[in-house]
């Protein structure tokens, strides 16, 4: 039998910059595109070999991560699951060594913030001790990227570095054909305090990896998207309404209602005399009445009425009443101008 594939999902920041939305649910349960986050991370792993052989551990905050198994019982329960709270935000690599006692055989660690177009399946065959997911960019500065050897495979990864040469940014998604050796790397990152700013990344413990004999190779995408701010939250809707969630031709039925594609809008949401896009999300039980909305997302239950907005991003059941141009507020809030 196959050994069992460990898909480790670290989920535990505090999502300060996707605030007001994580005052009250934790960053993966934020909307876009017409349903959480959480949900278009599960589609990702549609590819993974076998489905039935895989487990994931959630490594969820102490603050409002108890919404998450809660979530994952409920729309996923042929998953199954391992959920390890991090109390203390001590970075990337600490995630791993709090579930080290479920990290061993095949391993995919991804970020909850980081949503990819990608194909798993050559993973049951990779000669390679492990793979590090990267995307060809312009600037490579503001990210962490992977520097070849002369072989193609990774001499080390350089976080945020200061010339152009080495343009391969790490997206945030890796795989490690034996989760034990990444384990072993991170219990000796934390004895030899290897750190930035009090906190661990997992950077340095590949590079511990790599110095030690292991194998890794990049794997390019050419889709990545981010949900960790609002603003890349609402440009990861664009694409996702532009690649596969319109469903413009179904809500131009709506009567009273005009239709600038792309547009989702949830069978269950109330729409009427307004006008809907481009590029707006509204999910399910939202009421909309009398509005001009583009470029926007209405997480569930929101309420808005005889407004304007573009670039807004309006919360879980919160209510908007009146003319305001762009909004940012969180669930169960109300405003009226």
């Amino acid at each position: 039998m196959a050994e069992t594939l460990k898909i480790v999902i670290p989920m535990a920041g505090w999502g300060t910059r996707m605030r007001p939305q994580t005052w009250s649910k934790p960053k993966p349960l934020v909307g876009v595109a017409g349903k959480p986050s959480f949900d278009h991370l599960m589609d990702m792993f549609n590819t993974i070999p076998d489905p039935a052989n895989t487990e994931f551990i959630f490594i969820i905050g102490p603050f409002l991560g108890e919404q998450i198994p809660v979530y994952v019982k409920k729309h996923y329960p042929q998953v199954k699951a391992h959920y390890v709270v991090q109390e203390e935000m001590k970075g990337q690599s600490h995630t791993i060594w709090l579930a080290r006692h479920f990290v061993s055989g095949p391993t995919i660690v991804v970020f909850s913030d980081t949503l990819l177009e990608t194909d798993f399946s050559f993973l049951s065959s990779e000669p390679t001790d492990g793979v590090a997911w990267v995307k060809a960019v312009p600037d490579p500065r503001r990210f962490g990227v992977a520097e070849l050897n002369q072989d193609g495979l990774i001499k080390r990864l350089i976080e945020k570095p200061q010339t152009m040469e080495n343009n391969l940014a790490v997206v945030g998604c890796y795989y490690f054909k034996k989760g034990e050796d990444l384990v072993a790397a991170v219990d000796e990152q934390i004895k030899r305090a290897i750190q930035l700013k009090g906190e661990y990344f997992l950077v340095d413990a590949i590079n511990l990896m790599i110095d030690n004999g292991a194998k890794m190779r990049t794997q390019s995408v050419d889709v990545w998207l981010d949900t960790g701010t609002i603003e890349a939250t609402l440009e990861t809707n664009r694409y996702m309404l532009e690649n596969g969630r319109d469903n413009s031709a179904v809500s131009a039925q709506r009567a009273g209602v005009t239709i600038i594609p792309p547009v989702y809008i949830h069978p269950t949401a109330k729409v009427d005399g307004s006008v809907i896009g481009p590029h707006v999300s509204i999910s399910s039980n939202c009421e909309v009445s009398g509005c001009v909305i583009s470029n926007s997302i209405l997480d569930d239950g929101a309420e808005v009425t005889h407004s304007v907005l573009d670039g807004s991003f309006i919360g879980r059941y919160a209510r908007v009443d009146g003319q305001p141009k762009t909004i940012n507020i969180g669930d169960n809030s109300s405003i009226q101008l």
